[in-house]
């Protein structure tokens, strides 16, 4: 059989050891008489067998002077390295092996008998290539390089795919032009260099069996699989594609396999929501998760039990099961976790926080049906593609919130009328190109260049404090309510555990006036939902004489809660009515402004109304676009932000609760390009440069004035951010003509704001609002500590 059956290559390859045996004639001039005599030794079965030496193709001579090779290859086949080492001889580029250490030999046979040895990853044309550019070094000296890493991959005696890196050691060939070669010029070399993926060019240049191959080479292997699975689950997480892939999940679990070293494993996510206090099935593919079961959601405290909670949920770190049915038994069915896997068979999990910058999004599951198997030490070698999943599982959330979003945006939103066309003119072409390209058809993009960016704000001052506020009363009026009810169960019946608990109840009301935190609410409605509300149902059915005041407690509930929920709900009720009342009244100023000039306008609500507005001659599909329609849209959204001021002012006291807002307009002064993303279904600044202008609007209502403490925005007072001194002669122009029609005050001032992260050098201009009384026939006009002074009369 000749080696070169089979394959197509520049080389055509004779196995020889012309080269092993030149090193040995060296060797034979050694002073070392060891050294001496095993060089002769070699050079004695060169003599014997010239064939071993001159080079053959017949692959049957490696069987027929196997031993004889054996012992040529002694040296660097080291008989005390054979169990340790991954080496064997070959030919370069091929999976002809002719002889290995003994590690490499056990290896290959717990892959099983129906395995071939195969380079992955190497299209034929490619190693073509790689020959080619081999021979441009060699014969011809031109410093081209074509390396690529190859790779076994082999598959241990459990099925489970290890990856084995090739290194090649090539001293002991040669390769030589024959007589079919083609000379290689300078025109030829530039010539390959253009046009790597023309095989049929470098097959001209370089014809099959036109160079030859004499002498062996070493492959030296070490494994690589954790670095190769890593490398993998990284790919299949960065490829946004990889995840429409049918077999997706199951593909990702192999890798997984790899990487922990044991088929028995499988792979879960599940969800977070902080708002509703849940973990949430994905819902997209086959991915499950194995802590909801079949469920599609579950509370986070009906999943977990208390420390696994505070360990994932508040600490977002790790937390291994190593032997789910010894902790079944510890905990004696009291964690509802472990109750779920052990009820499926798992005999050890561990269960990984997903996070971003915002916090918990998700929770990875490994599980495997072997106890010991997942433990806190080989949970580490998740450290180093934790920060992939967690990217991967952001696009995933995002894309399930662009799906929601797409369905809104179908059935309940309509594009801007400003851009409609714009639209129209993408969907004709993309029908048009659907007739000819058909599934190749994309729809277009659709791209606004040349606008000018003005974004405004009116925003709640102090939202997430008055929330805390509202929350804090809310369980303090619970608690006393409780305090009571307490206090009459134990004179009652005086039992030690009732007097604990009635000693908790105390000790949560100190800490709630004394020091309130983010997680206070979480751990005194888990006290209350856990301890305190079972103790009550006991008791209505137990003593009549509580049963009024239980009952009475209970109606103060609020039904879906079953909390007290008086003061949060004012406080969402009017930050509700902030936002609609507030976003009315904007949507009325707009058909106004559109009728001015027609440009892009959205809104959508926060803690407040925030909008958008571009501006320019792409938007409106005819000529005729002059900045003087940018200022006059400028000085309308200053106007128009007073208005909101004052319709908010005079409606206060129709609000729950009382809260103050601040109004912020950014100035950016550089026209740039909007692009509508398809995938969240709106507009988006387009490009690097661009950016800073999104990065500013997102930071910049809660920048400090320079070298202090102090926020930039403040209650009564409009702030104007911009970084040109040509944009603070523009708006210091505007606020002159509103001073003169009392809509703002004349305590202009002029700061600088503490550099943001990216973005120096920004000033804003900061003035008073003037308020009035609807009611005021002679048009008064207050500041906002006058308006306050006057509110309260």
């Amino acid at each position: 059989m000749d080696i070169n059956e089979c394959i197509e290559s520049p080389l055509e390859l004779k196995i020889s050891f012309k080269k092993l045996f030149e090193a040995y004639e060296v060797l034979l001039k050694s002073d070392d008489v060891f050294v001496k005599s095993k060089a002769k030794r070699i050079l004695d079965i060169a003599q014997v067998y010239p064939e071993l030496k001159a080079g053959f193709r017949d692959v049957t001579i490696l069987k027929t002077r196997k031993k004889e090779i054996e012992i040529i290859l002694q040296d660097t086949f080291s008989p005390l390295l054979t169990k340790n080492e991954i080496k064997a001889a070959s030919v370069p580029f091929h999976n002809f092996v002719f002889n290995s250490s003994e590690r490499f030999k056990s290896i290959i046979s717990q892959a099983g008998d129906g395995y071939e040895l195969e380079m992955k990853s190497l299209p034929n044309d490619e190693l073509y290539i790689i020959a080619c550019t081999v021979i441009l070094n060699v014969c011809y000296g031109y410093n081209i390089t074509f390396k690529r890493p190859f790779y076994y991959e082999i598959p241990d005696a459990n099925g489970v795919l290890q990856y084995y890196k090739i290194l090649y050691n090539a001293d002991f060939c040669e390769i030589v032009a024959t007589n079919e070669a083609k000379k290689i010029t300078k025109e030829d070399y530039f010539e390959l260099l253009d046009n790597f993926e023309n095989i049929e060019l470098w097959k001209e240049k370089f014809p099959p069996n036109s160079y030859q191959f004499n002498g062996f080479v070493i492959s030296n292997m070490f494994s690589v699989t954790d670095d190769q699975a890593i490398s993998q689950i990284k790919s299949y997480l960065i490829d946004e594609d990889s995840s429409d892939e049918e077999h997706f999940m199951n593909e990702f679990e192999e890798v997984f396999r790899s990487l922990f070293g044991f088929r028995d494993l499988n792979i879960g996510f599940c969800l977070y929501s902080k708002e509703e206090g849940i973990f949430e099935d994905l819902n997209i593919y086959n991915i499950k998760s194995f802590l909801l079961q079949d469920k599609e959601l579950l509370g986070c405290t009906e999943a977990l039990c208390d420390w696994s909670y505070n360990r994932i949920i508040n600490q977002q770190k790790f937390y291994s099961i190593s032997d789910i049915k010894e902790q079944h038994k510890i905990s004696k069915g009291r964690a509802p976790h472990i109750n779920a896997l052990h009820k499926q068979g798992f005999g050890s999990a561990i269960l990984v926080p997903i996070s971003n910058e915002e916090g918990l999004m998700g929770l990875l599951e490994l599980v495997s049906t072997e106890p010991k198997r997942l433990n806190s030490v080989n949970a580490n070698k998740l450290n180093d593609v934790m920060p992939f999943i967690s990217a991967a599982f952001e696009r995933s959330i995002k894309a399930k919130e662009n799906l929601i979003e797409a369905v809104i945006q179908q059935e309940c939103t309509s594009i801007h009328t400003s851009v409609y066309w714009k639209f129209v003119d993408a969907a004709k072409q993309f029908l048009k190109d659907k007739a000819t390209l058909g599934k190749k058809a994309s729809f277009q993009s659709v791209v606004f260049e040349n606008v000018y960016p003005l974004y405004g704000q009116i925003d709640v001052k102090g939202s997430s404090e008055a929330r805390n506020l509202a929350t804090q009363k809310d369980l303090l009026l619970q608690l006393s309510l409780l305090e009571k009810i307490m206090k009459d169960i134990v004179d009652h019946e005086a039992l030690p555990i009732y007097e604990q608990l009635q000693f908790q109840l105390n000790q949560y009301s100190k800490e709630l006036k004394t020091n309130f935190k983010v997680d206070s609410e979480h751990t005194v409605v888990a006290f209350l939902k856990k301890e305190i509300d079972p103790l009550l149902k006991f008791q209505l059915g137990k003593n009549v004489k509580l049963k009024p005041e239980i009952e009475d407690y209970m109606s103060k509930l609020d039904e879906d809660l079953g909390l007290i929920y008086f003061y949060r709900k004012n406080y969402d009720e009017t930050i509700m009515r902030i936002n609609k009342n507030m976003s009315a009244l904007l949507d009325e100023k707009q058909i106004e402004a559109q009728t001015m000039y027609p440009h892009y306008f959205e809104r959508y609500k926060t803690d407040g109304v925030e909008h958008n507005m571009y501006i320019g001659e792409s938007i409106t599909k005819r000529d005729g676009f002059n900045q003087v329609y940018l200022y006059n849209l400028r000085l309308w959204q200053l106007q128009v932000m007073c208005e909101m001021e004052n319709e908010y002012y005079n409606t206060q006291h129709k609000y729950p609760i009382s809260l103050d807002v601040a109004s912020m307009i950014l100035v950016f002064n550089q026209p740039l390009s909007i692009r509508f993303r398809m995938d969240e279904k709106q507009f988006d600044v387009d490009g690097t440069y661009n950016a800073r202008y999104e990065i500013v609007k997102k930071r910049v209502d809660k920048a400090f004035i320079k070298n202090t403490e102090e926020r930039v925005t403040q209650k009564g007072k409009i702030t104007i951010v911009y970084s040109q001194k040509a944009d603070e002669q523009e708006y210091l122009r505007y606020v002159e003509f509103l001073q003169s029609k009392h809509y703002l005050d004349d305590d202009v001032e002029i700061v600088e704001l503490q550099d943001l992260q990216g973005v120096t050098g920004l000033k804003a201009i900061r003035v008073s609002v003037l308020y009035h009384r609807e009611e005021d026939d002679n048009k008064s006009f207050y500041t906002y500590e006058d308006l306050m002074k006057e509110l309260k009369h």
